[in-house]
């Protein structure tokens, strides 16, 4: 249930007893004297706790109410029994300290949490402090409180009071018998706040070589100690519209950090993170959305993970209710006495807002907008807020909702009473948009259920409000959590949350994008909406600020395009294309059915699990300059690799000799494939021209004479041809072998020519020869429908020349690597760039399963990859010189390096 918990119902004092902004300084043992002088004085021992704008005390019996006196409500602040007008505050000089005032709360008598009872008219307390030598300091401080309190102007009580904090965090520092050991080595330390939600709690950080810590300049609560070790993500915050803060988590996947910072000077907050994000280096992949939309593409994060990401991203975190975390509404029958996840009329549609939902509603929002001056909005409350938050959690935070609302509950009509009210409400009512929260797909019921027995009012029925009234298909509370997962992770939600993310996090959630969507908030909402530091009213300031912070704000938009689907496999993947087996489109696969293919992708996934257990076990000189292609028979005993020594070659495994060297030319040849049958060897050459070779025959067959330039590589598959050049063209040949025309020359001719800016130096095509990925030398990536010979996409992802490229076996996917040195992962639909990872070396050829990498790096070097963490995790010595091709078998258990120092290597995979 994350930091609103029932752990502050526990202790009496808190900070939420305060009213918003307000600061809790220092605290006194001190009794209160009760009828003083008279027959009946008692004195009620406790703690006084002087605050920013009021005075608390708690008493030690829990069944005394503690007792809150606002400062702005005090008519005189003294000694008791001095005389003078009741206008006078004179200093006290004994341990007794008398309040007159004209109002003063009553709150959790016997402990119980309830609306705060206000008691008013003229009143005068006494409190004896412990220590007397403290009096004249304490009523010092409260006469300067006083006076800020009753300053007309809120902007001035703010400033007068932030002077008055600062000034006492600058008499104060951390306390270094507080490090954990004596050898900790102190980095820095500077003041900040602790943030938790509708609070902050100022006092010292201090981070050392080992540690961060916070300690609050009033000692409530005590130290907080991070050990860096522990540390997992780290994020930049705005707070208060501010690039102050910063949230701290010890854990992969929680929904709560373990501490938000808000520091006073950017500078300090970027330090501070600076020097936690050098230290995670070495320890933890920093994490980007992309790299989330890999992994929930691919099935490795659940959608529930996926949006918790997405939110800590988009600066939403549990300890500020401005920026909740927010998740979808995804079920829209809330009536049926059984839910049907298979029927799509079950959900909600994720494509449109929650005020779009409703046609009539939504016309006649439409209607206000046209008629409305600019800047227009459509809505005019927000999706998420500090109330609505509040609205679902009462029951497990009430004293959030008494400080978020004076001491009081909203009315008891207005609560949250029914998921179907509330849904119902959601769709028709004509100020209520709000989405839901997290809590609605975890694991614990409690905020659905009255279990701290609160007074939450009576309804007009007559009715008192208690539990949640769940949907007729919940059984009980928490099966109605379970069926919200259920529903949050089924077919239908992962096909079209893409479409939800495009709104709340993505493209449409500003501009024309979002007028076409239905989805334009008031601007305040938007990150950057206002410049707070443009405002030179103080007053008008704190206005701003106070009323976007309670209507709510707009995530932090994480996407400029559209977001890519889940991968939701229906399916059966094909696995890659090969000069054996040339694999059509995907395949239907009955449940359970188990075929040869099964075994062979339960033998890949297992090779690929263990790819970094590569061991060499045989090397060859075989050519006089860099290897530059390979291609295997199917029997794996031939070896033919090209070279730019411009021969092409063949070896036997088996007698560990070359066989055959040919020369088509005197320039060198760019690669090289065998066609089905292992009858013909395919040669490109920077001669401008595509050779092929006869095995049988041991010549030369045919010369396609095809481009301008080098032709840079071939591709080949059913009975097409694929080559790329140079002279910025990928074409597309219709070619039939010889050997099946019975005649001595192939026959091709020109399907389709692939224009591009520039030279292109690689290509490769998907499993079934629909899709084509070119990389050239300016470091683009192009996607291209091939069924109708159409660019999809135009990815400039690379600063310099594109290495190699291939899509992952699924096709969802594209690899890029270059001379740039990063490894960029494309979404096919999109054309969205969701990963990359930097390597010190371009990586000049490689293989991949989607999910991790084998690469030949520059440096010689064999490096696996894991996409999904985003990581390198194995380097393998290899060549001398660059790994310049590779090539593995249908298997995955049989892999040949080539590389710059003119070697072919052999590896085999140790299970």
């Amino acid at each position: 249930m994350g930091k609103l918990s029932r752990e502050n119902i526990s202790n009496r004092f808190s900070l939420l007893l305060l009213n918003l902004e307000e600061y809790y300084f220092e605290q006194h043992t001190a009794h209160h004297i009760q009828h003083k002088g008279g027959q009946n004085e008692r004195k009620i021992r406790g703690s006084l706790k002087i605050c920013s704008k009021s005075v608390i005390f708690e008493p030690d019996a829990i069944s005394q109410p503690i007792i809150k006196i606002p400062l702005r409500d005090c008519i005189k602040i003294g000694k008791h029994g001095e005389n003078g007008a009741s206008r006078h505050f004179a200093k006290a000089k004994s341990g007794e300290i008398s309040l007159s005032f004209s109002q003063v709360y009553f709150i959790k008598e016997h402990n119980i949490v309830a609306p705060y009872k206000i008691e008013r008219g003229k009143m005068e307390y006494v409190f004896e402090l412990d220590v007397s030598g403290k009096v004249e300091d304490v009523v010092e401080t409260l006469l300067q409180l006083h006076r800020a309190s009753c300053l007309d102007k809120l902007g001035d009580q703010t400033a007068m009071i932030t002077a008055i904090l600062q000034s006492r965090l600058a008499r104060t520092s951390f306390d270094k018998n507080r490090f954990q050991s004596v050898s900790e080595e102190l980095h820095m330390e500077c003041q900040a706040e602790m943030v938790t939600p509708l609070v902050t709690n100022p006092g010292h950080v201090c981070i050392t070589d080992t540690n961060l810590y916070f300690q609050p300049l009033n000692g409530y609560p005590p130290v907080v100690q991070i050990t860096l070790q522990d540390v997992r993500r780290i994020y930049k915050r705005r707070h208060g519209l501010m690039p102050l803060g910063l949230e701290v988590f010890c854990t992969e996947d929680d929904l709560c950090s373990d501490i938000y910072l808000k520091f006073y000077d950017p500078q300090d907050r970027d330090e501070l993170y600076f020097y936690i994000a050098t230290y995670l280096e070495h320890h933890v992949a920093e994490r980007t959305a992309e790299s989330y939309t890999l992994q929930w593409q691919r099935g490795h994060l659940s959608n529930y993970q996926y949006l918790l990401h997405l939110n800590n991203l988009a600066d939403r975190s549990c300890n500020d209710l401005s920026q909740y975390p927010v998740f979808p509404w995804v079920i829209s029958d809330y009536c049926s006495s059984e839910l049907d996840l298979s029927n799509p009329g079950t959900f909600r549609d994720l494509s449109k807002p929650i005020g779009a939902l409703n046609k009539e509603r939504l016309e006649r929002l439409l209607t206000r907008y046209q008629e409305m001056p600019e800047p227009r909005f459509m809505y005019g409350s927000h999706y998420s807020s500090p109330g609505y938050v509040l609205f679902y959690l009462v029951r497990i935070a009430p004293e959030y909702m008494l400080c978020l609302q004076n001491g009081r509950f909203d009315n008891a009509d207005r609560m949250f009473n029914s998921i179907a009210e509330t849904w119902k409400n959601c769709l028709d009512g004509a100020t209520d948009f709000k989405e839901l929260i997290p809590e609605f797909y975890g694991d614990d019921v409690s905020f659905l259920v009255n279990s701290l027995k609160l007074n939450l009012g009576k309804r007009q029925g007559g009715q008192m409000v208690d539990d949640v009234e769940l949907p007729p298909w919940a059984r009980s509370p928490e099966d109605f959590l379970q069926k919200s997962k259920d529903a949050l992770e089924s077919n239908y939600v992962s096909e079209h949350l893409h479409e939800w993310v495009d709104l709340i996090f993505g493209y449409k959630q500003k501009g024309s994008e979002a007028v076409g969507a239905h989805n334009v908030f008031h601007p305040l909402t938007y990150e950057g909406g206002v410049d707070l530091n443009s405002i030179e009213d103080p007053d008008e300031k704190v206005a701003m600020l106070t009323q976007i912070l309670e209507f709510g704000q707009t995530p932090k938009q994480l996407f400029a395009i559209p977001h890519p689907r889940r991968i939701t496999p229906k399916f059966k993947s094909s696995p890659q294309t090969s000069s054996c087996n040339a694999s059509t489109a995907d395949s239907p696969v009955s449940p359970g059915e188990e075929s040869f293919e099964d075994l062979t992708e339960e033998s890949k996934t297992l090779a690929w699990n263990n790819i970094a257990k590569l061991q060499l076990y045989e090397q060859y000189k075989i050519h006089k300059e860099a290897v530059t292609g390979i291609a295997v028979s199917c029997n794996g005993s031939s070896v033919f690799t090209t070279s730019q020594d411009s021969t092409l070659k063949m070896f036997s495994k088996e007698s560990k000799m070359l066989q055959r060297s040919i020369s088509f030319s005197n320039m060198a040849l760019s690669s090289c494939l065998l066609l089905p049958g292992d009858a013909t060897v395919i040669s490109s050459s920077w001669d401008n021209n595509v050779y092929f070779y006869s095995i049988a025959f041991g010549r030369r067959q045919d010369t396609l004479m095809g481009h301008d330039d080098a032709v840079s590589k071939i591709c080949w598959h059913d009975n097409r041809l694929y080559s790329a050049s140079w002279d910025s063209t990928v074409k597309v040949w219709s070619g039939v072998p010889a050997e099946m025309t019975g005649t001595k020359r192939h026959q091709f001719d020109m399907l389709a020519e692939l224009e591009h800016d520039v030279g292109v130096d690689t290509i490769s095509l998907n499993a079934a020869s629909t899709l084509l990925v070119s990389g050239t030398k300016e470091g683009t990536v192009n996607i291209w429908d091939l069924t109708a010979a159409t660019m999809l996409h135009q990815i400039p992802c690379h600063s310099g020349t594109v290495c190699d490229t291939a899509f992952s076996p699924d096709s969802r996917h594209v690899l890029s690597t270059g001379e740039d040195g990063c490894l960029n992962v494309i979404d096919v639909q999109t054309g969205m760039l969701i990963s990359s990872m930097t390597s010190d070396k371009p990586q000049r050829c490689f293989i991949w399963d989607g999910n991790t990498v084998l690469s030949g790096s520059q440096s010689g070097e064999l490096l696996v990859w894991d996409l999904l963490r985003g990581k390198l995790s194995e380097r393998i010595q290899g060549h001398t010189g660059a790994v310049t091709c590779i090539w593995m078998n249908e298997q995955c258990s049989s892999i040949i390096t080539g590389g710059e120092d003119r070697q072919i290597m052999f590896w085999k995979l140790q299970y």
